[in-house]
């Protein structure tokens, strides 16, 4: 694996490549697609792609349904350009918290300013349901570690960011919007990151629970903390794909919840594009 702290240079030299590969093209926004969640992909118009192994120290993707390309797409006819991550990386796999980040980074150097990110995830708050979509509100860092330890750079932000609104409460007021023009359930909650691989016990889901999540996912914290590090706007949303009730739980499969965010991934695919049509309508529009 490469250096597990990734340095600024490093970064830069990333940004360049990437640069000089969207030519005349300068996206604002990044678009993170988790388990799963490939329908925007597969539905857009893909204007270039990139695998992550041409990229210069870039991590690569190593759980099964994670591609692992980067794309500059455009989402719905009448929007801009974004770039697209279709696949993320996670901390079971080995990266550390600044390998897992070093997208976000870099796309912050490219002058991307809003992210919008998404992942699978399990509910231990007793109202929702598996096949719903949540918009994320807050979250709970439960990972054991934290992208921003280490030296600051302080070129990129500040020593100690604010996390009081992680996820912009605009953005989220918007969504709920859009959602309830278009007749989408939408949950609003916390979603707390844990370490994985494995799914959690009857007693952590309590205990999950008890903290005030919401949904428990393994991914996503990192990525937000260094995108509001560097000043990005960020909206979050989560698929609820099994139930950590520990009253009734049930063994989880991986199918299973590949198939549960299949479900759900057209609803989804209807949000982001409303919302990017209202951020980033395409300049011809």
């Amino acid at each position: 694996m490469p250096d597990p702290r990734p340095t600024i240079e490093q970064m830069r030299e990333c940004a360049d490549y990437l640069k000089s590969w969207l030519g005349a093209h300068a996206p604002r926004t990044l678009v993170i697609l988790g388990t799963g969640l490939g329908a925007l992909a597969r539905e857009a118009e893909i204007l270039a792609r990139l695998d992550y192994e041409e990229i210069p120290h870039f991590p690569v993707s190593t759980v099964e349904s994670h591609h692992g390309r980067l794309l500059l797409a455009r989402l719905a006819p009448d929007t801009a350009p974004v770039l697209v991550m279709q696949g993320r990386f996670h901390y079971y796999e080995g990266w550390s918290m600044q390998q897992i980040t070093f997208p976000v980074r870099v796309c912050g150097l490219l002058g991307v300013d809003l992210l919008v990110i998404s992942n699978a995830c399990g509910c231990v708050n007793p109202q929702f349901r598996k096949g719903r979509l949540m918009v994320m509100e807050d979250h709970i860092n439960l990972l054991g570690d934290n992208p921003l330890i280490g030296a600051n750079l302080d070129e990129l932000g500040p020593r100690f960011p604010d996390m009081s609104a992680p996820y912009d409460r605009e953005l989220i007021a918007l969504t709920e919007e859009l959602a309830l023009d278009a007749r989408i359930p939408l949950h609003k909650g916390v979603y707390v990151a844990v370490a994985g691989p494995n799914l959690e016990t009857r007693a952590e889901y309590r205990f999950l629970r008890a903290v005030g999540a919401d949904v428990v996912g393994m991914s996503t914290v990192p990525e937000v903390i260094v995108a509001r590090h560097q000043g990005m706007r960020v909206l979050g949303f989560s698929i609820i794909t099994d139930e950590g009730f520990p009253e009734a739980l049930q063994p989880v499969r991986l199918d299973e919840i590949l198939a549960a965010a299949a479900l759900v991934e057209p609803q989804l695919t209807i949000l982001v594009r409303a919302v990017l049509r209202r951020l980033a309508p395409s300049p011809a529009a």
